[in-house]
């Protein structure tokens, strides 16, 4: 237990946070990773490198601490980081280590003893957050075991096929190397995946959304290849390996599929939201919506486009809006099987924002609007009042399409919404 005392030392330490909170969180990582290099992968290096994770995890520790008296107010963001750390195969001795370090990182750079009644609070208060972990941790690994076809940890998937979406996307079809079932997931959950990144010498994991419904005999997924597009920012250790150095026939280590960001209801209208690759779970759920959790058997993988023709099942009255925006035509993946999709079911509507085109492109027709995307210009029967809303993508258009919405009259709590990138940084 923490007590009223401990509590009141650790909200003490909530300016230092605000002003030091980086510079902690990234002497720590430094700490653990060299005193613990097994760790290097688990922990995403990339994000190391970018100091994204550092930059993460003072934002998480400022706001435990913020809100230590009444920690149940960050019981969404604890269920978003548990899912990545069972994503990851995270254990309960991996915080005894990571405890270990966050203290005396928390003694040396505030330079206080270890002895000191602020490290035996902060002890505590951390001890408290670990257990809420550790139990919910617990539960989801429970619910894998229970899953038929799913599984713990790591397990060997083979690159079945290799398919260039565009000239940043590539999708990833994964069979199991041992010939057993998959699970039925939820549309719109990840998995992560571990490869050895030559660059590094070590194994490393990142996440990635299914970009197709359940029910296959595969699991795909749909990566960008993130370049050095921008002064100071390097290629993608993981993304780089799985464009240029993976090929159909490797081997790749694959954890469970999981998140809590899915689709929650298919018989209502669904309105579906995303830029750039955020649409990966969107294509998940949209063939799943289309589906009706049905799908031909392609057991040999062809590499004709998945689509359904209406008659081969029972097409939903259930609307559904498949809005996206993009850069230009050509980073805009998967254009030609959501395009197919809507010509074979009449209640797919696309609404499609480029913010440059080519000289054959026509308006209406490859695409709705030209510049950002803005809701207020989207066609009111495509925004229903009461449809379950999703949003997928860099987190300032997250934040912009949600005060949209709600601008729009829609209710929150009919807004679902997943930002890819450091979110959920492991703790």
């Amino acid at each position: 237990m923490v007590t009223s005392e401990q509590k009141d030392l650790v909200k003490a330490t909530v300016p230092v946070l605000r002003e030091n909170g980086v510079a902690l969180t990234d002497y720590f990582y430094k700490r653990m990773l060299k005193n613990n290099p097994q760790l290097k992968e688990t922990f995403n290096m990339g994000h190391q490198r970018s100091g994204a994770q550092a930059k993460a995890l003072a934002g998480a520790v400022l706001a435990y601490a913020e809100n230590i008296d009444d920690p149940s107010v960050l019981a969404p963001v604890v269920e978003l980081i548990c899912h990545k750390h069972v994503s990851l195969n995270i254990q309960a001795p991996d915080y005894d280590i990571v405890g270990e370090n966050l203290l005396h990182s928390i003694s040396e750079v505030l330079n206080i003893s270890m002895e000191d009644k602020l490290i035996a609070a902060w002890a505590s208060a951390y001890q408290q957050l670990a257990d809420l972990f550790i139990a919910t941790e617990k539960s989801l690994y429970a619910q894998q075991e229970k899953t038929p076809g799913s599984w713990l940890g790591w397990r060997d998937f083979v690159v079945a096929r290799k398919e260039k979406e565009n000239s940043e996307i590539t999708s990833f079809y994964l069979v199991p190397k041992d010939g057993k079932a998959l699970p039925t997931y939820k549309p719109g959950q990840y998995i992560t995946v571990r490869v050895m990144v030559p660059a590094l010498g070590i194994k490393q994991p990142r996440q990635y959304s299914l970009s197709d419904s359940p029910g296959g005999k595969y699991l795909r997924i749909s990566v960008k290849r993130e370049d050095s597009r921008a002064e100071n920012q390097d290629p993608g250790y993981v993304s780089s390996t799985l464009h240029n150095v993976i090929a159909e026939g490797d081997t790749l280590e694959v954890s469970a599929p999981t998140g809590n960001f899915f689709l929650v209801n298919p018989d209502r209208d669904n309105v579906l939201i995303s830029a750039g690759i955020g649409l990966t779970p969107m294509i998940a759920m949209l063939n799943q919506l289309i589906t009706d959790n049905a799908q031909p058997d392609n057991g040999a993988l062809s590499q004709e486009v998945k689509t359904l023709p209406s008659g081969a099942i029972a097409e939903s009255k259930k609307q559904i809006s498949f809005i996206h925006a993009a850069r230009s035509p050509q980073v805009h993946a998967m254009r030609r099987e959501i395009q197919q999709l809507a010509e074979h079911h009449s209640n797919l509507h696309l609404y499609v924002a480029y913010e440059s085109v080519s000289e054959g492109d026509v308006c209406g027709k490859d695409y709705q609007a030209l510049g950002r995307l803005d809701l207020s210009d989207v066609p009111a029967h495509l925004l229903p009042k009461q449809a379950d809303y999703y949003l997928c993508g860099p987190v300032p258009f997250m934040q912009h399409q949600h005060a949209a919405l709600l601008a729009l009259g829609i209710p929150q709590e009919n807004i679902h919404s997943e930002a890819f990138g450091t979110g959920g940084v492991s703790l």
